[in-house]
């Protein structure tokens, strides 16, 4: 059985849980999600635990009972505590700026470039060289982030660019002289 799959998750208070067939949908202090698991994996809610039971032992059955227990679990601590991102700008010049809902970066490009986030990620500044990408859903946050990384991804001789908060950029050595 999977080990990952076989785990109660357990219900925080304040979550409220509801199951329709194969859609389940998560209440919390920090939003609202819902899923639409695969239709041989079954949810079960009961006595302030969830958990995911599977049909057989088919591989492919194993491999859904992972992945439905471990979007389950990013659900609720989505919904408890939220996802959160952090990228850094790095460059002479390279900043971003509010605009509304949605960020306006200056990239060394010729005109600037706006991100109008999706629904459910919200995007914020602490500085003009730090973004902060926060949101419920575990999936859309890491894509919000690397959409906005791929503006600009750090390059390997400066490191310009924008980079996750704690990514190590590899460095290559410049021209050497004779």
């Amino acid at each position: 059985m999977s080990r990952i799959g076989r785990q109660l998750i357990k219900v925080p208070a304040g979550v409220t849980v509801t199951i329709e067939g194969n859609l389940v949908r998560l209440k919390g202090p920090k939003g609202e999600i819902e899923h639409d698991f695969h239709p041989d994996m079954k949810v079960i809610h009961k006595d302030g635990e969830l958990r995911v039971e599977r049909p057989s032992d088919r591989r492919d059955h194993r491999a859904l009972h992972g992945l439905s227990g471990s979007l389950l679990a990013n659900m609720v601590q989505g919904v408890v505590g939220g996802f959160e991102k952090k990228l850094e700008i790095v460059g002479v010049g390279y900043r971003a700026e509010a605009a509304g809902k949605s960020l306006r970066f200056h990239l060394g490009y010729s005109h600037p470039v706006t991100y109008d986030p999706p629904e459910g990620v919200t995007v914020g500044l602490e500085s003009p060289t730090l973004v902060t990408v926060s949101g419920v859903d575990k999936a859309k946050v890491g894509q919000a982030a690397a959409e906005i990384r791929a503006f600009r991804p750090p390059e390997p001789y400066k490191g310009k660019g924008i980079k996750y908060q704690r990514e190590q950029v590899r460095r290559k050595a410049g021209k050497t002289a004779i």
